[in-house]
C-alpha cells in the first residue's frame, strides 16, 4: 500500500481530483446515482485523512465537505437545463439530500486525524522519554 505525505494543498487537490472524477464517471457509467457517489466518497475520505502528512492533519477534514461538494456538481440534477440558476439549485437539493453522506465521510476523516494526532504525541512523549 502506498503510503504518502501529502500537504495541506496536495490533500485538498487529491480529495477534489478523485471527488470530481468519481461524480465524472458516476454520471457516465451509473446515471448519477447520488447513493452511489456518496458510499464512494467514504474511501477517499479515509485516504484523505491516511495520506496527510503529520503537520497537516486538520486540513483533511476541512476539504472533505469542500471537495465533496465539488464532485457532487457532476452527478447532481440540472433542473431540466434551467441553466446557471436550476445548476445551483440542483446542488442545494442534491448537497440537502446527500448530507448524511457528506457527514459520514467528515467523521470517518476525523476519527482516522484524532487518531493519528494521538499517536504523533504518543510518540513524541515516549522519544522524549527516553533521552531523559
Amino acid at each position: 500500500m502506498p503510503n504518502p505525505r501529502l500537504t495541506g494543498l496536495g490533500c485538498g487537490l487529491f480529495c477534489m481530483a478523485a471527488m470530481l472524477t468519481l461524480g465524472f464517471l458516476d454520471d457516465l457509467l451509473l446515471g448519477a446515482s447520488l447513493t452511489v457517489y456518496g458510499v464512494l466518497s467514504l474511501p477517499v475520505s479515509a485516504l484523505t485523512a491516511l495520506w496527510v502528512r503529520g503537520g497537516d492533519l486538520l486540513t483533511a477534514p476541512v476539504v472533505i465537505p469542500i471537495a465533496f461538494a465539488v464532485g457532487l456538481s457532476m452527478v447532481a440534477d440540472d433542473g431540466g437545463g434551467g441553466g446557471f440558476l436550476g445548476g445551483v439549485m440542483g446542488l442545494v437539493t442534491a448537497l440537502s439530500t446527500q448530507a448524511g453522506w457528506l457527514y459520514l465521510g467528515t467523521l470517518v476523516a476525523g476519527v482516522i486525524v484524532i487518531v493519528r494526532r494521538i499517536r504523533m504525541i504518543r510518540t513524541v512523549r515516549m522519544l522524549r522519554r527516553r533521552r531523559a
